[in-house]
Parts: structure tokens; C-alpha cells; sequence
């Protein structure tokens, strides 16, 4: 197992584990909307700062795309990190991401998910 420690500043490290990664893509109704992308970003953030099996909160938004192969439509990505499918089931099942459900999914137009396991 690899783990790597890594964050936004210094305020927000944060560890990936390589059992199990979870990427979120996340496009809102409404991207321009700033009181639309605070209200996710709020419940985003309290949602993964009560989570008890999430390991990596990495919340990202697309850079100005460099190349054809970099896909920019998204509007929030989410990585987290996971030391088994146990776990990830788990964070799955937890009061605070139905929480983060149920007050966010009215925002967004569509989320895809990539899950994969470390080799």
C-alpha cells in the first residue's frame, strides 16, 4: 500500500490511500451561480468533514483546458481515497453523504463516478 500525503496548503493535508479511489464529477444546473456553488462547496465540505471513512478530501475545479484530451465540462471534481470497498461501501451508507444528497442534489445536472482499486 502507498499512501501520499498531499493538500491544497498547508492547513489541508490530507492522505491518499491505494487500496481505493473514489473520483466524483459533478456538473451543476447552474455553474455562474455563485450562491448555487457556495451552497454545494458548503455541503461538500461539511459533508467530508464528518465523514468517518474518507481518507482524501480533494475538492478541484477545472483548470483552463491545455490540450484536446483534457475534459473541462465538469464543474466540481471530488477524489477521495479509501483503505478497502468495505470502507468505501460504508462512506456510501453514512449519515453525512446522504446528508450531503439530499441538500445538493437539486443543484447538480449530472455526476459520474470512477472507482478503482490499487494494483
Amino acid at each position: 500500500m502507498t499512501t501520499v500525503t498531499f493538500g491544497q496548503n498547508d492547513n489541508e493535508m490530507t492522505e491518499f490511500d491505494a487500496n481505493f479511489s473514489h473520483t466524483v464529477f459533478f456538473w451543476l444546473k447552474n455553474p455562474d451561480n455563485q450562491a448555487d456553488r457556495t451552497a454545494f462547496e458548503t455541503s461538500l465540505r461539511k459533508f467530508l468533514d464528518n465523514s468517518a471513512y474518507a481518507k482524501t478530501q480533494f475538492i478541484g475545479k477545472p483548470p483552463k483546458a491545455s490540450r484536446d484530451v483534457v475534459d473541462g465540462s465538469f464543474t466540481y471534481s471530488l477524489i477521495v481515497s479509501f483503505d478497502s470497498a468495505e470502507s468505501q461501501q460504508a462512506y456510501q451508507d453514512e449519515a453525512p453523504h446522504k446528508v450531503f444528497i439530499a441538500e445538493s442534489e437539486s443543484l447538480w445536472s449530472k455526476v459520474i463516478v470512477y472507482d478503482s482499486i490499487g494494483i
